[in-house]
Protein backbone atom coordinates (compact mmCIF):
# COMPACT_ATOMS: atom_id res chain seq x y z
CA UNK A 1 0.00 0.00 0.00
CA UNK A 2 1.33 3.43 -0.95
CA UNK A 3 1.57 5.95 1.87
CA UNK A 4 1.65 9.73 2.08
CA UNK A 5 4.68 9.65 4.34
CA UNK A 6 2.99 11.89 6.89
CA UNK A 7 2.07 11.42 10.53
CA UNK A 8 -1.12 13.48 10.01
CA UNK A 9 -4.14 11.42 11.19
CA UNK A 10 -6.06 12.37 8.03
CA UNK A 11 -3.21 11.06 5.89
CA UNK A 12 -3.09 7.81 7.85
CA UNK A 13 -6.86 7.35 7.60
CA UNK A 14 -7.04 8.04 3.87
CA UNK A 15 -4.21 5.59 3.19
CA UNK A 16 -6.70 2.90 4.21
CA UNK A 17 -10.01 4.40 3.14
CA UNK A 18 -9.26 6.34 -0.03
CA UNK A 19 -8.47 3.27 -2.13
CA UNK A 20 -10.93 2.47 -4.89
CA UNK A 21 -14.01 0.51 -3.70
CA UNK A 22 -13.18 0.91 0.00
CA UNK A 23 -16.00 3.30 0.86
CA UNK A 24 -18.54 1.27 -1.13
CA UNK A 25 -17.45 -1.90 0.59
CA UNK A 26 -17.71 -0.22 3.99
CA UNK A 27 -21.15 1.08 3.02
CA UNK A 28 -22.40 -2.49 2.65
CA UNK A 29 -20.54 -3.90 5.65
CA UNK A 30 -22.04 -1.18 7.83
CA UNK A 31 -25.43 -1.97 6.31
CA UNK A 32 -25.21 -5.47 7.76
CA UNK A 33 -23.98 -7.40 4.72
CA UNK A 34 -21.74 -10.20 5.97
CA UNK A 35 -21.25 -12.85 3.28
CA UNK A 36 -18.70 -12.63 0.45
CA UNK A 37 -21.21 -13.27 -2.35
CA UNK A 38 -23.60 -10.66 -0.97
CA UNK A 39 -20.77 -8.12 -0.71
CA UNK A 40 -19.91 -8.89 -4.33
CA UNK A 41 -23.46 -7.99 -5.35
CA UNK A 42 -23.02 -4.52 -3.90
CA UNK A 43 -19.86 -3.90 -5.94
CA UNK A 44 -20.51 -5.97 -9.10
CA UNK A 45 -17.65 -4.37 -11.06
CA UNK A 46 -15.10 -5.23 -8.38
CA UNK A 47 -13.23 -8.44 -9.15
CA UNK A 48 -13.52 -11.27 -6.58
CA UNK A 49 -9.73 -11.29 -6.13
CA UNK A 50 -9.64 -7.58 -5.34
CA UNK A 51 -12.61 -7.94 -2.99
CA UNK A 52 -10.83 -10.74 -1.17
CA UNK A 53 -7.66 -8.67 -0.89
CA UNK A 54 -9.51 -5.62 0.36
CA UNK A 55 -11.31 -7.66 3.02
CA UNK A 56 -7.97 -9.00 4.21
CA UNK A 57 -6.66 -5.43 4.44
CA UNK A 58 -9.73 -4.35 6.40
CA UNK A 59 -9.21 -7.24 8.76
CA UNK A 60 -5.53 -6.37 9.22
CA UNK A 61 -6.46 -2.78 10.12
CA UNK A 62 -9.15 -3.89 12.56
CA UNK A 63 -12.15 -2.73 10.53
CA UNK A 64 -13.77 -6.15 10.27
CA UNK A 65 -13.77 -9.49 12.01
CA UNK A 66 -13.80 -12.71 10.00
CA UNK A 67 -15.78 -15.55 11.54
CA UNK A 68 -17.15 -18.88 10.39
CA UNK A 69 -20.72 -19.81 11.23
CA UNK A 70 -22.43 -23.01 10.07
CA UNK A 71 -19.70 -23.47 7.50
CA UNK A 72 -20.18 -19.96 6.09
CA UNK A 73 -17.52 -17.25 6.37
CA UNK A 74 -18.90 -13.95 7.61
CA UNK A 75 -17.37 -10.50 7.83
CA UNK A 76 -18.63 -8.18 10.54
CA UNK A 77 -17.84 -4.49 11.02
CA UNK A 78 -15.92 -3.73 14.21
CA UNK A 79 -16.28 -0.71 16.50
CA UNK A 80 -13.58 1.02 14.43
CA UNK A 81 -15.67 0.62 11.28
CA UNK A 82 -18.89 1.60 13.05
CA UNK A 83 -17.35 4.97 13.91
CA UNK A 84 -17.11 5.64 10.16
CA UNK A 85 -20.87 5.30 9.68
CA UNK A 86 -21.70 9.03 10.04
CA UNK A 87 -18.74 9.90 7.79
CA UNK A 88 -19.98 7.63 5.01
CA UNK A 89 -23.58 8.74 5.44
CA UNK A 90 -22.70 12.42 5.20
CA UNK A 91 -20.40 11.79 2.24
CA UNK A 92 -23.28 10.10 0.42
CA UNK A 93 -25.62 12.97 1.31
CA UNK A 94 -23.05 15.43 -0.07
CA UNK A 95 -22.82 13.42 -3.29
CA UNK A 96 -26.59 13.41 -3.69
CA UNK A 97 -26.77 17.19 -3.22
CA UNK A 98 -23.76 18.44 -5.13
CA UNK A 99 -22.44 15.80 -7.53
CA UNK A 100 -25.15 13.38 -8.67
CA UNK A 101 -27.02 15.76 -10.96
CA UNK A 102 -28.18 13.17 -13.47
CA UNK A 103 -27.58 9.46 -13.87
CA UNK A 104 -25.86 8.54 -17.13
CA UNK A 105 -26.87 5.45 -19.08
CA UNK A 106 -23.69 3.56 -18.22
CA UNK A 107 -24.37 4.10 -14.50
CA UNK A 108 -27.71 2.26 -14.60
CA UNK A 109 -26.82 -1.15 -13.17
CA UNK A 110 -29.79 -3.48 -12.78
CA UNK A 111 -27.90 -5.82 -10.45
CA UNK A 112 -27.00 -3.04 -8.02
CA UNK A 113 -30.46 -1.47 -8.26
CA UNK A 114 -32.29 -4.69 -7.46
CA UNK A 115 -29.90 -5.52 -4.63
CA UNK A 116 -30.39 -2.06 -3.12
CA UNK A 117 -34.16 -2.31 -3.37
CA UNK A 118 -34.22 -5.75 -1.77
CA UNK A 119 -32.24 -4.44 1.21
CA UNK A 120 -34.68 -1.58 1.76
CA UNK A 121 -37.82 -3.73 1.75
CA UNK A 122 -39.47 -3.98 5.16
CA UNK A 123 -41.09 -7.43 5.54
CA UNK A 124 -43.43 -6.17 8.27
CA UNK A 125 -45.13 -3.91 5.70
CA UNK A 126 -46.40 -6.94 3.76
CA UNK A 127 -49.38 -9.22 4.47
CA UNK A 128 -48.76 -12.39 6.53
CA UNK A 129 -47.49 -15.39 4.62
CA UNK A 130 -45.54 -15.33 1.39
CA UNK A 131 -45.41 -12.41 -1.06
CA UNK A 132 -43.69 -12.65 -4.44
CA UNK A 133 -43.02 -9.52 -6.50
CA UNK A 134 -41.67 -9.78 -10.04
CA UNK A 135 -39.81 -6.90 -11.68
CA UNK A 136 -39.79 -6.96 -15.48
CA UNK A 137 -37.81 -4.44 -17.52
CA UNK A 138 -38.78 -3.49 -21.05
CA UNK A 139 -35.24 -2.58 -22.17
CA UNK A 140 -33.91 -6.14 -22.41
CA UNK A 141 -30.56 -4.92 -23.70
CA UNK A 142 -29.80 -3.63 -20.21
CA UNK A 143 -30.41 -7.01 -18.66
CA UNK A 144 -27.60 -9.07 -20.21
CA UNK A 145 -24.62 -10.35 -18.31
CA UNK A 146 -21.69 -12.49 -19.34
CA UNK A 147 -23.11 -15.35 -17.26
CA UNK A 148 -26.84 -15.24 -18.00
CA UNK A 149 -29.68 -13.07 -19.27
CA UNK A 150 -32.02 -11.49 -16.75
CA UNK A 151 -35.58 -11.81 -18.00
CA UNK A 152 -37.03 -10.78 -14.66
CA UNK A 153 -36.15 -10.37 -11.01
CA UNK A 154 -38.14 -11.67 -8.08
CA UNK A 155 -38.42 -10.46 -4.50
CA UNK A 156 -39.58 -13.13 -2.07
CA UNK A 157 -40.89 -11.84 1.27
CA UNK A 158 -41.60 -14.54 3.83
CA UNK A 159 -41.04 -15.28 7.53
CA UNK A 160 -39.91 -11.74 8.28
CA UNK A 161 -37.20 -11.75 5.61
CA UNK A 162 -36.84 -10.55 2.03
CA UNK A 163 -34.80 -12.40 -0.55
CA UNK A 164 -33.73 -11.33 -4.03
CA UNK A 165 -34.08 -14.18 -6.52
CA UNK A 166 -32.22 -14.15 -9.82
CA UNK A 167 -34.36 -16.98 -11.12
CA UNK A 168 -38.05 -17.85 -10.77
CA UNK A 169 -38.57 -19.10 -7.19
CA UNK A 170 -41.45 -21.26 -8.41
CA UNK A 171 -44.26 -19.55 -6.48
CA UNK A 172 -47.28 -17.66 -7.74
CA UNK A 173 -46.45 -14.00 -8.35
CA UNK A 174 -48.57 -11.57 -6.34
CA UNK A 175 -47.49 -8.41 -8.11
CA UNK A 176 -45.79 -7.60 -11.40
CA UNK A 177 -43.89 -4.30 -11.69
CA UNK A 178 -43.09 -3.29 -15.26
CA UNK A 179 -40.83 -0.42 -16.24
CA UNK A 180 -37.53 0.30 -17.95
CA UNK A 181 -34.24 0.32 -16.09
CA UNK A 182 -33.60 4.05 -16.40
CA UNK A 183 -37.05 4.97 -15.10
CA UNK A 184 -36.80 2.55 -12.18
CA UNK A 185 -33.38 3.98 -11.27
CA UNK A 186 -34.76 7.54 -11.39
CA UNK A 187 -37.70 6.52 -9.18
CA UNK A 188 -35.38 4.79 -6.71
CA UNK A 189 -33.16 7.86 -6.42
CA UNK A 190 -36.11 10.24 -6.05
CA UNK A 191 -35.71 11.97 -9.42
CA UNK A 192 -39.19 10.82 -10.53
CA UNK A 193 -41.96 10.64 -7.90
CA UNK A 194 -43.61 7.23 -7.68
CA UNK A 195 -47.08 8.69 -8.20
CA UNK A 196 -45.91 10.55 -11.32
CA UNK A 197 -44.35 7.39 -12.76
CA UNK A 198 -47.61 5.48 -12.26
CA UNK A 199 -49.89 8.23 -13.58
CA UNK A 200 -47.75 8.76 -16.69
CA UNK A 201 -47.44 5.07 -17.49
CA UNK A 202 -43.69 4.96 -16.94
CA UNK A 203 -44.40 2.18 -14.43
CA UNK A 204 -47.21 -0.38 -14.68
CA UNK A 205 -48.50 -2.59 -11.88
CA UNK A 206 -50.48 -5.81 -12.28
CA UNK A 207 -51.65 -8.08 -9.51
CA UNK A 208 -52.84 -7.91 -5.91
CA UNK A 209 -54.84 -4.70 -5.45
CA UNK A 210 -53.87 -4.51 -1.77
CA UNK A 211 -50.18 -4.46 -2.65
CA UNK A 212 -50.79 -1.84 -5.31
CA UNK A 213 -52.76 0.38 -2.92
CA UNK A 214 -50.08 0.11 -0.22
CA UNK A 215 -47.04 0.44 -2.49
CA UNK A 216 -46.08 3.83 -1.08
CA UNK A 217 -45.66 2.13 2.31
CA UNK A 218 -43.50 -0.87 1.34
CA UNK A 219 -41.62 0.49 -1.68
CA UNK A 220 -39.00 2.37 0.33
CA UNK A 221 -36.77 4.61 -1.79
CA UNK A 222 -33.04 5.06 -1.48
CA UNK A 223 -31.98 6.52 1.85
CA UNK A 224 -30.76 9.61 -0.03
CA UNK A 225 -33.71 10.02 -2.39
CA UNK A 226 -35.21 13.06 -0.70
CA UNK A 227 -32.11 15.06 0.16
CA UNK A 228 -32.66 18.81 -0.24
CA UNK A 229 -30.80 20.24 -3.20
CA UNK A 230 -28.74 23.45 -3.15
CA UNK A 231 -29.17 26.23 -2.24
CA UNK A 232 -31.47 24.83 0.46
CA UNK A 233 -29.29 24.21 3.55
CA UNK A 234 -28.76 20.73 4.94
CA UNK A 235 -29.25 20.17 8.66
CA UNK A 236 -26.38 17.79 9.39
CA UNK A 237 -27.49 16.90 12.92
CA UNK A 238 -31.05 16.18 11.79
CA UNK A 239 -29.69 14.07 8.95
CA UNK A 240 -27.59 11.95 11.29
CA UNK A 241 -30.47 11.57 13.73
CA UNK A 242 -32.75 10.45 10.92
CA UNK A 243 -30.16 7.89 9.85
CA UNK A 244 -29.71 6.63 13.38
CA UNK A 245 -25.98 7.37 13.42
Amino acid sequence: MKTYGQYCPLAKATEILAQRWSFLLLRDLLGGIERFNDLQRGVPLMSPSLLSRRLKEFQAYGLIERTKQDGTVRYRATAAAQELKPVIYLLAAWGQRWVRKKISEDECDVRLLMWDMSLRMTPSKFPPGRTVIAFEYSDGAALHDQDWQYDAWWLLIEDGESELCLRDPGFEVDLYILSDLRTMTDIWMGDIPLRQALDSGLMDLHGDKRLIASMADWFVLSAHARRPRPPEPLDMMALLKQAGV
